[in-house]
């Protein structure tokens, strides 16, 4: 026999069932909700990414289009050229972002490919960058890690190196298939370096190092020289034994004031150094290798782009590789 407190708690646990299954109901679809709107915004997010992607290799062309173009107008490599300056590339449509590029010349800067040469560890390169490190206030230590770990990524021969190689500007990688390997070589010790950024499992060198590093330094695939006519007082100062930074910054003064370096021969000529043996002197007016800078913003994000172009006397620009990050 149901009395009235009887059906008074069944009643009370009626409300309290609902009560429980509603705030249940409402959970889940809390949830269904959140994971559609994370799942719309991860779709929403590689759609732009892709877009973004899409846009800056359009706009990679254009960058190649302009090097050919300075190329074709004056063998010089020079900062004065219109690659040198930033370029907006607008949207092909209102609804389009606009991309922003950014051209460096690689070979302004010190390459660590050059430590080592046909197998060998090209010690003037060696010490070039030693006296780099310093004049940028690193420690020789942090030099001498660096350097180290340069020489493990590539293989090595037991034979002495030859003064040049004979071709310029080849693509040798210094891996075992390389045009200029003599015999059978060790193999690396290491993974070979790309980009600066590889250079963050060697101890001792965190962000600020490296951030100081990519504006003085760069790794190339080949052997290069340096272009007098783009690089920095540090740079200079580095490749040419007993030039200080001051002398190297007043040499480079008068060249940004438009007095472009010619030729080897004018280049040491001005530095004034009778003494010095012109064929040691690593330091040409023209470049082939170029780093694009590229971004653009989908929305709320930002799309980046690195690439490496190779730019020949007698071919247009060659896209080495691209990194496209978000």
């Amino acid at each position: 026999m149901n009395t009235p407190i009887s059906r008074s708690c069944q009643s009370g646990m009626a409300v309290i069932s609902a009560l429980l299954i509603v705030t249940v109901v409402a959970v889940i679809a809390a949830q269904i909700i959140a994971s559609q709107t994370q799942f719309t915004r991860t779709v929403q997010a590689d759609q732009n990414r892709v877009q973004g992607t899409w846009l800056l290799r359009g706009a990679l062309e254009q960058a190649e289009q302009l090097l050919w173009h300075s190329r074709l107008q004056d063998p010089l490599t020079r900062l004065d050229q219109q690659w040198a300056h930033g370029i907006l590339v607008a949207g092909a449509s209102e609804s389009q972002p606009a991309i922003e590029l950014r051209i460096e010349d690689e070979q302004g800067k010190f390459n660590l490919r050059n430590l080592v040469r046909d197998g060998q560890v090209d010690m003037t390169e060696y010490a070039s960058f030693e006296r780099l490190c310093l004049s940028l206030g690193l420690n020789l230590s942090i030099a001498q890690r660096i350097s180290q770990r340069v020489i493990e990524s590539y293989p090595r021969r037991t034979e002495p190196v030859a003064e040049e190689p004979t071709t310029a500007n080849t693509f040798d990688s210094g891996r075992l298939t390389s045009p200029n390997t003599k015999r059978e070589p060790e193999p690396a010790k290491r993974p070979m370096l790309r980009v600066i950024d590889d250079l963050y499992d060697i101890k001792g060198v965190d962000r600020h190092i490296i951030e100081l590093l990519r504006t003085h330094v760069t790794i190339l695939p080949v052997n290069t020289w340096i272009n007098g006519n783009t690089a920095r007082p540090e740079a200079i100062a580095a490749h040419i034994p007993d030039l200080s930074l001051r002398q190297a910054q007043s040499l480079l003064a008068e060249r940004d004031q438009g007095r472009w370096f010619i030729n080897r021969g004018d280049f040491v000529n001005r530095l004034q150094r009778p003494d010095l043996d012109v064929s040691s002197v690593k330091v040409g007016i023209t470049s082939n290798w170029f780093r694009v800078h590229g971004q653009t913003r989908i929305g709320e994000r930002l799309i980046t782009m690195q690439a490496l172009l190779l730019r020949n006397e007698q071919q247009k620009p060659e896209v080495i590789w691209t990194r496209v990050g978000a």
